[in-house]
């Protein structure tokens, strides 16, 4: 029997992050994954895949809306080619997977594929294909992610009423493409097939899309979506999801009660993810979990035995890759005797529609409920050269800081690039910066970023020099 220092459950970002990091600081280590790759959800059906078709229907979009106006001539019809999008997906998938496993062996880390499940706290049974064997770990790492949520009363065929795994591998293009649930993961599937030219109808149980976010940022990305010809229907309660032939049915409630049918040949149903735990055999080690399935721990992630520790998406918080990932590095370097932290206010969250939408620290609800004396800036994307020279106009960015201290408790963004220019915020605001400090940083010009200094300007008394 192989005996490791530590063993890590799940490959996905948080588990092979954990497991490299585990191996830099000299244990022995073993990554157990269920599937035949390497990289979970994210990599394979999540966060990469979905990227690579949003890129390549933005490219088309461009081509057919924008390219003239740039002065770019193309002879003939423009046609999307959902099967080679779908391949080029592929590609890109198969290639961050291989990266994975390269790391796994220049790290030398064990690979194990197949179901890992507990027979007690420090052993773990791995059930392949044909054949089982049985470890042991003074440590054990659970990082198995999550699979779609869905309602009890709708009936996932997978060809019709599909999740997100399904959307990523249509041998179509949707006529009329119904999603349930108006989240990330909708929004970024449905931007997708809207491009390519299917109708899609966004049914949202809350009152506004992305509930979690910052309620302007919520109200211009629906603007904005709805300028780009996608349909929505808020304040809407789903009963039933039905199939005749290839035609989907979706009832709904509206807010007066009024029973509503949406028809269209595919429907994505889109109302979040659950913790997966599914065979891993928590009984048998004793480890708790709670009423949302999420298993418990404590600050240090630390189970209800002290060996056992878990990460990402099986435990509390914002189901993101990159949270996994800081829980990871964590848990690993705790582990190892080190005193890691995370702040989970400084974990941003990102739509990857276009214009893309970003967020760190609190929002303006949630300042106001807590009773916190704050002050805004605003900036709108608009009012930039480059946001004029690349035609991405829709958007702005805010800026919300202490009243008191100046000290920057939360910024939102929707527009070009908005993915990557928060990290400048999540530096501001790990460094504890004020708005004034980002107000007097120079901002190369032009460049999208100047949005976030001309914010920070107006948060520090209505300074914006260009609005």
């Amino acid at each position: 029997m192989n005996t490791y220092d530590v063993a890590v459950i799940g490959s996905g970002p948080g588990g092979y992050v954990a497991a490299i990091r585990c191996a830099q600081l000299g244990m022995k280590t073993a990554i157990i994954e269920k599937y035949n790759t390497l990289g979970g959800t994210c990599l394979n059906v999540g966060c990469i895949p979905s990227k690579a078709l949003l890129d390549s229907s933005h490219h088309y979009e461009d081509a057919v809306k924008h390219f003239e106006e740039h002065g770019i001539e193309i002879s003939g019809d423009i046609k999307a080619n959902l099967a080679k999008m779908i391949e080029r997906k592929q590609a890109v998938v198969d290639q961050t997977c291989a990266g994975v496993k390269f790391l796994m062996d220049k790290n030398k880390i064990d690979v194990y594929h197949g179901l890992g499940s507990f027979k007690d706290a420090t052993h773990i049974m791995i059930t392949g294909d044909d054949s089982s064997e049985e470890i042991e770990a003074k440590n054990t790492i659970i990082a198995t992610g999550s699979k779609p949520a869905s309602f009890p009363f709708i009936k996932l065929d997978k060809e019709r009423v599909i999740t997100s795994t399904e959307a990523l591998k249509l041998k179509e293009i949707p006529k009329h493409l119904i999603i349930i649930g108006g989240g990330v993961i909708g929004l970024e599937l449905g931007q997708v097939y809207k491009r390519l030219g299917a109708e899609v109808s966004v049914v949202e149980y809350m009152d506004r899309i992305c509930a979690g976010m910052d309620k302007a940022v919520s109200k211009e990305l629906q603007k904005v979506l709805k300028k780009q010809k996608m349909k929505f229907h808020t304040s809407h309660k789903v009963t039933n999801v039905e199939t005749k032939g290839n035609e989907v049915i979706v009832t709904a409630e509206n807010k007066k009660g009024e029973a509503v049918e949406f028809k269209g040949d595919y429907c994505l149903v889109s109302v979040g993810r659950r913790p997966y735990t599914d065979g891993l055999g928590l009984e048998n080690a004793g480890v708790k979990v709670n009423e949302r399935g999420q298993v418990e721990t404590n600050n240090h992630l630390q189970t209800n035995l002290s060996n056992i520790y878990a990460i990402g998406d099986v435990v509390k918080g914002a189901m993101l890759a990159h949270k996994a990932e800081e829980e990871g590095v964590f848990v690993a370097e705790t582990i190892a005797g080190q005193k890691p932290h995370i702040n989970y206010n400084l974990i941003p969250g990102v739509i990857y529609t276009w214009p893309e939408v970003a967020s760190v620290g609190k929002t303006e609800e949630q300042l106001k409920e807590a009773g916190v004396n704050y002050k805004a800036g605003s900036f709108p994307m608009r009012a930039l050269g480059r946001s004029r020279a690349s035609m991405d106009l829709d958007g702005f960015v805010k800026v919300l800081a202490d009243a008191n201290t100046d000290e920057i408790l939360g910024v939102h963004m929707v527009g070009a690039r908005a993915a990557d220019m928060i990290a400048e915020a999540v530096t501001a605001m790990e460094f504890r910066a004020s708005a004034e400090d980002v107000s007097r940083m120079s901002h190369a010009h032009p460049t999208f970023t100047e949005a976030i200094k001309e914010a920070a300007l107006a948060a520090t008394g209505d300074r914006a020099l260009h609005s």
